[in-house]
C-alpha cells in the first residue's frame, strides 16, 4: 500500500511519525511511504526581484527543513521513505499529489484546533478532507 505522509517539520509532524512507529502492526515497513511537503509560495510582487536559481534554492531549502524529521524517522527505522515537495497551497498540493501518486492512505498530523477557530483560520487537514477522495487518518 502506498501511504502519503504530509509533513511540515512541526511537532505535529513528529507526533504523526511517532504514531506510525507505534502502530507498526497496522502500518509497518511493508508499505511504501512518501513524505511530502508543500512550500508556501513567495508573493509574485516579491519574486520579480529574485532570479530563478535563488528562488528555487529557497524553495528547496524550505522543503528540506520540513522533510528532515521524516528522513530521520526513516533512518532510525531502516525504512525507505521517498520524499517529494512542491510549491503551493498545502491542502491543494497534498490532494493533487495523493491523487497523482494513487496513494491508498494519507496519514497526517493535525493541530486539533476548536471548531470555531478552524472556521476562522482554516486548516490544512480540513482542506484535505474537503478535497480528497483518498482516505485520511488524522493524528492529533
Amino acid at each position: 500500500m502506498k501511504i502519503l505522509l504530509p509533513v511540515d517539520g512541526s511537532d505535529y509532524t513528529k507526533r504523526m511519525l511517532d504514531y506510525v512507529v507505534a502502530h507498526d502492526d497496522l502500518l509497518g515497513d511493508r508499505h511504501e511511504y512518501i513524505a511530502f511537503t508543500a512550500v508556501a509560495p513567495i508573493p509574485a510582487h516579491a519574486t520579480r526581484f529574485l532570479d530563478r536559481a535563488t528562488l528555487d534554492g529557497y524553495y528547496l531549502e524550505q522543503a528540506q527543513q520540513a522533510l528532515l524529521p521524516a528522513s530521520a524517522f526513516s533512518d532510525r527505522r531502516g525504512w525507505r521513505v521517498r520524499t517529494a515537495h512542491t510549491v503551493g497551497h498545502a491542502a491543494e498540493a497534498i490532494t493533487a499529489f495523493a491523487e497523482a501518486e494513487k496513494c491508498a492512505l494519507i496519514v497526517m498530523g493535525t493541530h486539533g484546533h476548536s471548531a470555531l477557530r478552524s472556521v476562522v483560520l482554516g486548516s490544512v487537514s480540513r482542506g484535505v478532507l474537503a478535497r480528497c477522495a483518498t482516505p485520511v487518518l488524522l493524528i492529533r
